[in-house]
């Protein structure tokens, strides 16, 4: 991607920096299918200890974490409760069913937040017509919600009510970074309230991929079986721990200027006539907006910004979304929005 392109499809997009490069090329290797990498297994003891569990599991990507999780808490017939627009959802080609044979509860929520009283009366009878009501799902911060964190309050409350109801409760924080920063609330804090938590570090914090699975040593013991039937356990794995040790250690308090920087952005879209933030509150460094209809569609609004060097994700006809990240400076955040708000000609 040319220099002068601002990429603001995703905060997957960014790329290792120098000095990143430079502990993935010194990283000391091992195998992790023996459980011998010394990068690997010391991020899997920070990340289990930062969240106040007593394991972790190193995977390659946050959906198999997500679903490795799904298949250690499920067995085929069960049922997870999940809200509309998550990832699990929408975005995982459908696994918890391919996979582990989990049926999936959606229900509706505010921009990706459930309230307590949603769940009220989900839980299936127990009768041999039904599936197992077995897991809770949440995602903290919400991508399909404009990148909105999930109120601590919301989530003792949902944690407390599956507890006393025998449900194993799984956070999807791919995005828990951001949470963590914007609100100063520990990683353990939010820890607490969950079974198992899946976190990312190839968006905000820049490494190429990976993603860490906490919970208790039994279920992660479980989880290392289930990685190796998925596909994912990998050898010489340090390669990508070290660059993810390195993110971890240096860029996770850096993910406050993505979050001033999207700020920059959304602001300019709310001065643009025909462009309308969705939600209205930008939280972290996700930016969801709606284009109007006499505009054209979202599909002609971002292929007008590419014409300008910028580039946006369509998440509909109507929807686009933006997201600042690692490779977006404040001065390339500040040139976006004198972009926006100059006139803007789509091709209806």
């Amino acid at each position: 991607m040319p220099d002068s392109v601002i990429d603001l499809r995703s905060d997957t997009i960014t790329r290792p920096t120098p000095r990143m490069r430079e502990a993935i090329v010194h990283a000391e290797l091992g195998d992790d299918v023996f459980g011998e990498d010394p990068n690997v297994n010391r991020l899997q003891e920070q990340v289990a200890s930062l969240c106040g569990k007593e394991a972790a599991l190193f995977v390659p990507s946050g959906t198999m974490s997500n679903q490795i999780a799904i298949r250690a808490h499920c067995v085929p017939g069960d049922e997870l409760i999940c809200e509309a627009r998550c990832h699990i959802a929408n975005y995982e080609a459908g696994g918890a069913a391919a996979l582990s044979g989990v049926s999936s509860q959606i229900l509706e929520g505010d921009f990706g937040i459930l309230d307590v009283s949603q769940l009220d009366g989900s839980i299936k009878p127990d009768n041999e017509h039904f599936v197992r009501t077995r897991l809770v799902c949440l995602e903290n911060t919400h991508n399909g919600g404009g990148g909105r964190i999930y109120p601590l309050e919301k989530i003792q409350a949902i944690s407390e009510w599956a507890r006393s109801h025998d449900l194993r409760i799984h956070l999807d924080g791919a995005r828990l970074w951001n949470a963590i920063v914007a609100t100063g609330i520990p990683a353990s804090t939010w820890g607490e309230h969950f079974d198992t938590i899946s976190l990312c570090f190839s968006k905000g914090l820049g490494a190429p991929l990976g993603s860490v699975l906490v919970g208790s040593r039994d279920l992660i013991a479980q989880a290392r079986r289930i990685r190796k039937l998925y596909g994912g356990g990998m050898r010489q794995a340090g390669i990508a721990a070290s660059a993810a040790l390195y993110a971890l250690e240096n860029h996770v308090e850096r993910l406050a200027e993505d979050h001033q920087n999207a700020q920059i952005i959304a602001q300019s879209i709310a001065e643009v006539p025909g462009l309308t933030l969705n939600p209205g509150e930008v939280e972290t460094n996700l930016i969801w907006f709606e284009v109007d209809p006499e505009m054209g569609t979202a599909f002609d609004f971002v292929a007008a910004m590419k014409q300008r060097n910028v580039l946006f994700h369509p998440m509909s006809k109507t929807t686009v979304r933006a997201c600042t990240h690692l490779d977006v400076s404040a001065s390339q955040a500040r040139r976006v929005a004198e972009l926006i708000r100059e006139p803007i000609r789509v091709n209806h």
